[in-house]
């Protein structure tokens, strides 16, 4: 969690991106944030304290998903970005971003979570 900033909630997706407003919104929704940024006292305004400190688990790992999603780059390694969530929320960001917004990436997804493994289009189980 060291990744997550000390400034905006907004700054830490864009981490030095030009804004742009309609690839903003579609990576917050599709990481799920959109419930959160709702709460939160100024909205995507909100100050994030030191490495995260006043976010959960689960928002800190869509948070970082959420600046991987927004640089939209050619090959996307993640290491098991969905465990802290819950199986609905999970469930979403597979099919909005791993097989939505990045489609047309190489994405290698490091997992526990087996749920989702007829979504792979190719499996390496280690053990």
């Amino acid at each position: 969690n060291a990744l997550i900033q000390n400034g905006k909630l907004r700054d830490n997706i864009l981490f030095g991106s030009e804004f742009d407003k309609r690839k903003y919104v579609q990576t917050v929704l599709a990481c799920q944030l959109e419930p959160d940024i709702a709460n939160m006292p100024a909205g995507d305004s909100t100050e994030i304290g030191e490495k995260g400190i006043n976010l959960s688990g689960g928002q800190k790992a869509r948070l970082a998903l959420a600046r991987a999603v927004y640089k939209t780059p050619d090959i996307l390694i993640m290491d098991d970005p969905v465990s802290a969530l819950d199986i609905h929320v999970r469930k979403a960001i597979f099919e909005e971003v791993f097989t939505g917004l990045l489609r047309d990436k190489t994405r290698i997804l490091v997992t526990h979570a087996i749920d989702f493994v007829h979504l792979a289009d190719h499996v390496i189980i280690m053990d």
